[in-house]
């Protein structure tokens, strides 16, 4: 109970309170959601991926095995993501949202608390959340973007579609500044910390203005609930065995273990609006798995702390 108290009022009810403040704004001016979401794709993103990337500095000793670990998980969900799509015989459109939604993690907003409050005192649990937010970046980018893009375009489309979007471009080169330990000037680190640092509210009070659009009891349908379940349920028990496998033990398995179950990245839903495919599905999506996370994360930390401890 304790946790379970913890997890909600200082991670999930922050987040249900900007949904909230979104969804009210919403009903009282009725914003345009694709010009938000314009705004998020084109300018929050972008800056929020880049200071991410280019201040983050970690062991290469510990990135080799992460890395291995990351492969194979997000390798497992996408492949397993694709089956239950097959199976569930989703159109293209819905498929895309389906599969982004059991692949892409919220691990920043959600998932660097979590660890800050677990890992106090032994900092490489952070560092870890800080390498999986990179990864995290990587495929929604790359993996989740073509997802969605494919779903309307085909061949030489897509790759131009994907080749336009800023955020790869703030990848490359967060990455090559952080490589060359090149400083920023102030003049431009200062705009970029201000529209990095307001990412995460105006993502998540743009994806409370669009659940204000939705009526709660379209969420109760098969495809959110395996979603979730896949999600929150299936890919924790997957982490683990690839853990024990590897022989990964200590705090590096733990915080593996406990960031395998956060919630559906609210990039996902980001990125279904500014492409408008089953926009409304993948709000519905992240607001559900948001909720019901409180419980399953509280339960794969206990978990986490009887194996590796």
């Amino acid at each position: 109970m304790m946790y379970l108290s913890m997890i909600f009022f200082q991670i999930v009810a922050p987040i249900l309170v900007l949904l909230a403040v979104g969804a009210l704004l919403q009903r009282k001016f009725q914003f345009n959601l694709k010009a938000l979401s314009h705004l998020i794709t084109y300018c929050f993103m972008p800056a929020a991926v880049f200071i991410n990337i280019y201040e983050t500095r970690i062991e290469l000793s510990v990135v080799g095995q992460l890395t291995i670990f990351i492969i194979l998980f997000i390798g497992s969900q996408m492949l397993l993501s694709h089956v239950l799509a097959k199976l569930l015989k989703l159109d293209r459109q819905e498929s895309a949202v389906f599969k982004n939604s059991v692949v892409l993690i919220n691990s920043g907003n959600y998932g660097i608390p979590v660890a800050q409050m677990i890992f106090v005192t032994q900092p490489i649990g952070v560092a870890i959340q800080v390498i999986l937010v990179i990864f995290q970046n990587m495929t929604t980018y790359t993996y989740g973007l073509y997802n969605l893009i494919s779903a309307t375009k085909s061949g030489m489309d897509i790759i131009k579609d994907f080749l336009k979007m800023p955020i790869i471009h703030a990848l490359w080169l967060g990455a090559l500044l952080n490589f060359l330990n090149w400083p920023i000037p102030q003049m431009f680190r200062l705009p970029l910390d201000y529209v990095a640092g307001g990412f995460v509210a105006v993502a998540l009070i743009t994806l409370g203005a669009q659940l204000s659009t939705i009526e709660m009891k379209t969420m109760l349908n098969k495809t959110i609930f395996i979603s979730c379940f896949t999600r929150l349920i299936v890919g924790p028990v997957v982490a683990l065995v690839i853990i024990f496998a590897l022989g990964i033990d200590g705090v590096v398995a733990q915080s593996l273990f406990i960031a395998s179950a956060f919630p559906t990245s609210r990039n996902s839903s980001s990125l279904a609006l500014e492409y408008d495919i089953e926009s409304a599905t993948a709000a519905q999506t992240v607001l559900f798995s948001t909720i019901i996370s409180c419980l399953t994360v509280t339960v794969v930390i206990y978990l986490s702390n009887m194996l590796f401890m």
